[in-house]
């Protein structure tokens, strides 16, 4: 409708400047100058219903189909067109008026290259005229404006933003040359269809920004709420896939065999993925995730030029043309993937990589999430398992030793008091037997409780207490113990055993000459070292009891360092906070 108002309208007024009474350009009426009000008030009145147009948000299309049919009702002239540039170098009709339309309908795709007015314009970004004849036109183009008969044309560009996006441009099939300000009225029309471009994608990146934040609010809502990671890999293909208006979209993990695992998969048709969830494929050639693999960066490829397992299957099962892959990192060490990838032709989005990243780091999160999650069970595990083995330990030595120790002066006290009663036996005898064994006993459980926990600690702290390890040690140990203050209990204890258990493991698996131990105050904490000149190549994760201890050490929001390389003995860090705070979720 608004297409149609413009055209009664004009014509309306090009009606009464040919003589129907009205000023304007009626023939031998009107001076030149008159007649150039008449022109300027024409071309106010078509800039002013453009301009309105661009006003109150009308779409591109309605915009460039008025710049159109304004711009050739305005001019002498048989075609006037919007033409937008392509990144392949292809020019777009978006807007045709006039009578050549079938020769350039909307839509329509030209090669630019040759002699004529789109390929000037794009060439130089400055307006152009070109008087067309059978010598000076070439190029794709320049056939087509040959053939739909047009003798001279001008264009002038549309830069958006500081960049060449279009051109507009007004041809005629007549052999007097085009008006000399042609150009001046069509920069006129180019300000206000920039302007709408412009606004048109401020308004496209706020939608896109918006729908980007509620896609990445969805996942990070799912990594908040402790969601399985299994759930958050489809989640994060799905967002990412649809978001970006891609064909696929696959996350994949890579393993320390040189292969990678899918994770998550989405397709735009929703069958399917050709390599499901769970499927493994050995890395190498030149395909999306190797190059990832490899360099550690961002990769994008053309499925033209593939090779290797991954890329046959991406190319033969998957179909895919053009993808993109960003790496996913967690914890500084390269964990996987994230894909996104055309199943046809066309190029992928330059800012496809720094979209992509955002869910990548939701993927690093989920993942660190859920290994802390895992190592704390497993951590809690140990714990329940050490302090269910030190119960039976203690069961035991209690049940084999003081309580049958104390269940047989318990029969002997019988028996004196049976033969008092008889008057019988050697009183005195018994009780002196009877208290030896109790005496005995008490030693017993003096022993078992040093054991649990030694009573020089108790009494006079941890200084004294690694002086009484290294005492007992059958390797020779340097001490450099320059702090007796105590500390609070659980921390003396922490300590006391990482270095019972690094002397332990010393005297039985480093076949060390020597042991250093070094204990000390700095910054509100307490500083333990323990080292030793053996062979090295300690693993705690080969049941050395150090797991047990990093609980510990980590419990009181502590931690423990242990390096051992072969052949180099093993040195053992322990940082303790002297205000300590149990680490949350410490069982």
């Amino acid at each position: 409708m608004l297409v149609a108002r413009h055209r009664v309208t004009v014509r309306r007024v090009s009606a009464l400047d040919n003589g129907a009474g009205a000023p304007g350009r009626g023939v031998g009426r009107d001076s030149p100058d008159q007649a150039r009000l008449g022109q300027l008030a024409e071309e106010q009145a078509a800039l002013r219903r453009v301009a309105t147009l661009v006003a109150r948000g009308a779409a591109p299309e309605e915009v460039f189909t008025a710049v159109a049919e304004e711009v050739g009702q305005l001019l002498p002239v048989d075609q006037a067109a919007l033409c937008r540039y392509e990144p392949d170098g292809a020019l777009t009709f978006v807007s045709q008026w006039g009578k050549v339309t079938a020769h350039f309908p909307v839509g329509s795709r030209w090669m630019l290259g040759g002699h004529n007015v789109g390929t000037l314009v794009f060439q130089t970004g400055r307006p152009a005229r070109v008087d067309y004849d059978a010598k000076s036109s070439s190029g794709p183009l320049g056939a087509g404006i040959r053939e739909a008969g047009l003798r001279s044309a001008i264009g002038t560009p549309i830069i958006v933003e500081g960049r060449l996006w279009a051109t507009i441009s007004v041809a005629s099939r007549r052999e007097q040359p085009l008006p000399a300000d042609a150009e001046a009225d069509l920069v006129s029309f180019t300000e206000l269809v920039a302007t709408a471009i412009a606004n048109t994608e401020s308004r496209a990146a706020m939608a896109r920004l918006a729908e980007e934040q509620a896609a990445l609010r969805r996942v990070a809502t799912l990594v908040a709420q402790a969601t399985a990671p299994q759930q958050v890999f489809a989640a994060v293909a799905e967002e990412a896939g649809r978001l970006l208006a891609v064909d696929f979209a696959i996350l994949v993990r890579y393993d320390p065999q040189d292969t990678l695992e899918v994770v998550g998969t989405w397709t735009r048709t929703g069958a399917p993925a050709p390599t499901p969830v769970g499927g493994r494929l050995p890395l190498g050639g030149r395909n999306v995730t190797t190059l990832v693999y490899q360099t550690g960066r961002p990769a994008r490829i053309d499925y033209s030029d593939v090779s290797g397992v991954i890329g046959q299957v991406a190319s033969r099962d998957w179909g895919l043309h053009s993808s993109i892959g960003v790496p996913v990192s967690a914890e500084s060490r390269l964990w996987g993937s994230m894909v996104v990838a055309f199943g046809h032709q066309g190029l992928l989005p330059a800012d496809t990589e720094t979209r992509l990243a955002s869910f990548t780091e939701l993927v690093a999160t989920a993942i660190a999430n859920a290994e802390s999650r895992s190592e704390l069970a497993a951590s809690r595990r140990r714990i329940v398992a050490a302090s269910d083995e030190t119960r039976r330990r203690i069961e035991r030595d209690l049940h084999d030793g003081t309580q049958q120790r104390l269940v047989s002066l318990a029969l002997a006290a019988r028996t004196a008091e049976a033969d008092v009663a008889a008057g019988r036996g050697d009183l005195r005898a018994g009780l002196s037997r009877i208290a030896a064994g109790l005496a005995d006993a008490v030693a017993e459980l003096q022993e078992l409780s040093r054991g649990i926990h030694p009573a020089v600690l108790s009494e006079h702290g941890l200084g004294p207490a690694l002086r009484s390890l290294a005492r007992r040690s059958a390797v020779p140990v340097d001490l450099d113990i320059t702090t007796d203050a105590r500390c609070p209990e659980p921390i003396e204890v922490a300590a006391y055993y990482v270095a019972s258990e690094a002397l332990a493991n010393t005297m039985k698996h480093a076949h060390a000459s020597h042991a250093e131990i070094s204990l000390s105050t700095r910054h509100g904490s307490l500083l333990l070292s323990v080292r030793d000149d053996g062979v090295g190549g300690a693993n705690p994760a080969r049941g050395s009891g150090l797991a047990g201890l990093t609980d510990r050490v980590e419990a009181l929001g502590g931690s423990i360092h242990l390096h051992s390389a072969a052949g180099a003995g093993t040195h053992i860090t322990v940082d303790l906070p002297l205000e300590h705070e149990p680490a949350q979720g410490a069982g």
